[in-house]
């Protein structure tokens, strides 16, 4: 396998000098050179192009914002943010997202140089993401793996139909461009969403902050016994898992802490396999890019309960991973672009089984 060629642009000596040695020593990554700034950085990488980038956000010369929209302008490059992770800064990193960032981990500011040592894990995963990413299609915790069967058993009986219908999302890289692409075309009168999108802890409240300020649509982070309800999108805080639950004929979720489940918290799979309990046929479960296999069981759980399935095509997912893994369980009814999905979540509702 040829290695990763990896570039780090960060102004602090201490980060350059700890990710270079961190990642020059795991296998399949090769660190061709770090910069102090993008100005420096696109010196060197006129000489040698990197496979991808790792990314700080403020940065003297040029920000990491200025650098990130330039680069998929001239040059498209999968870019991983490694950012200091504060309240202000997450609004800048969502930012970096909507740019073509395809990857963030957040560092803090006491505890850096350790914190850096203990998350090479969390970065190589990032990096190796970032590598498949497929920028041509991006639209403008490795230990032993849990089911969703740790936070929730499966279903034994589908749930009796009512008239209140939801769609249930799950996507990981590439899902927060995918996510704003579909919820920023939909009308105040649809479906309600819930909606697990992998992301860090305290990162997903300004993504829906954000998503509020773009959407017709009210686009919340869910916090325990919000109701699902027309014209609102709910999203799985970032570190716990979101449940779909049933109340009579109403929808609301539960926020639960819990063990990773298929490496991730939130886990696709278990609003999947919770969708499939509470609602069965009275809902709509799609899948959307993203690397990995979260989801796809629980995707194919909510199709035996009766619900209708879709899945991101491969050729306008960043990574089609998620999707595919899914269909290959016999999970997904229907592949479509992501341009169609919006119409088939308001169409989608009047075709039930």
């Amino acid at each position: 396998m040829t290695p990763i060629k990896v570039m780090i642009v960060d102004d602090s000596a201490v980060v350059r000098q700890v990710l270079s040695t961190v990642l020059a020593a795991q296998p399949g990554i090769d660190v061709i050179g770090v910069a102090a700034d993008p100005l420096f950085a696109l010196e060197k990488m006129q000489r040698q192009w990197p496979d991808v980038l790792v990314l700080d956000v403020e940065m003297p010369r040029m920000d990491g914002i200025t650098f990130l929209r330039k680069l998929m302008v001239e040059r498209p490059t999968p870019v991983v943010i490694c950012s200091t992770l504060t309240e202000a800064g997450a609004q800048t990193t969502l930012q970096a997202l909507a740019e073509g960032a395809v990857g963030i981990v957040s560092k803090p500011r006491l505890g850096l140089k350790q914190f850096l040592y203990d998350c090479v894990d969390e970065l190589v995963q990032a990096i190796q993401s970032a590598a498949r990413a497929n920028l041509r299609r991006l639209v403008p915790q490795a230990a032993g793996r849990l089911s969703a069967d740790a936070i929730l058993p499966a279903a034994s009986l589908a749930m009796a139909r009512t008239t209140e219908t939801l769609v249930a999302i799950g996507t990981s890289t590439g899902g927060t461009q995918a996510l704003e692409a579909i919820l920023t075309r939909l009308p105040l009168v649809c479906p309600g969403l819930v909606i697990v999108q992998h992301m860090p802890e305290r990162f997903t409240a300004a993504f829906a902050e954000r998503l509020n300020r773009l959407c017709r649509i009210e686009v919340l982070e869910a916090r325990n016994g919000d109701r699902v309800m027309p014209g609102r999108a709910l999203i799985a805080p970032g570190g716990r898992h979101m449940l779909l639950m049933r109340s009579g004929a109403q929808y609301q979720v539960e926020i639960r802490d819990g063990p990773p489940v298929s490496r991730h918290r939130p886990s696709v799979d278990v609003l999947f396999r919770s969708a499939a309990r509470a609602a069965g046929g009275n809902a709509l479960g799609i899948i959307m890019t993203g690397m990995g296999d979260d989801g796809a069981r629980g995707l194919k759980e909510m199709r035996d309960a009766g619900a209708r399935t879709l899945a991101q095509d491969e050729d306008t997912c960043v990574v089609f991973g998620m999707p595919k893994e899914a269909f290959k369980l016999g999970a997904v009814e229907r592949m479509l672009p992501l341009g169609e999905i919006p119409a088939a979540i308001l169409a989608g509702m009047t075709g039930r089984r």
